[in-house]
């Protein structure tokens, strides 16, 4: 069963409405988790906050602090979670290469997560190119919704 199924069939059963946040992944993530069975029911979108100062006033990330960090991954994941109403959101930052960029190497990244209840963060330290590192971020970002959806209950606590 493809994570996308796994997830899909957790938030159905479960009632949970899902978002993203994206920096990184430009809305790669978002059409791939649109792209669910039913995602209609469950999935209640994304937003794509590549440039800081979106990411400051749409959702609330401070603008002076590192764009590539855990705390402006949970900060997204919560500021999309709450914009969306959702149950559960998760967000992805970092480089995706192929050079460093402000201190951070290539392959650099960070997922969020929020509930209602909770935020954290997942580092990811990834190999490749460009295209790799956003392939495996993408793949890592539906495990990491797959497993709190089923953790999250239909009123979006852990």
């Amino acid at each position: 069963m493809s994570d996308v199924t796994a997830l899909s069939d957790l938030a159905r059963s479960r009632h949970l409405r899902v978002a993203v946040a994206e920096s990184l992944t430009s809305g790669a993530l978002a059409s791939t988790v649109g792209a669910g069975e039913e995602a209609s029911a469950w999935f209640g979108g994304g937003v794509v906050a590549y440039l800081p100062e979106v990411k400051e006033r749409v959702l609330g990330f401070p603008a002076d602090q590192d764009p590539t960090s855990a705390e402006c991954a949970e900060q997204l994941a919560r500021g999309a979670r709450e914009l969306l109403d959702a149950d559960l959101c998760v967000s992805t930052t970092g480089v995706g290469g192929p050079d460093a960029e402000d201190g951070h190497p290539a392959g650099e990244v960070f997922l969020g997560w929020a509930t209602r209840d909770e935020a954290g963060h997942r580092r990811l330290t990834l190999d490749g190119g460009p295209e790799e590192v956003l392939e495996a971020t993408i793949e890592a970002a539906v495990q990491l919704l797959t497993f709190h959806a089923g953790l999250v209950d239909g009123a979006g606590n852990q």
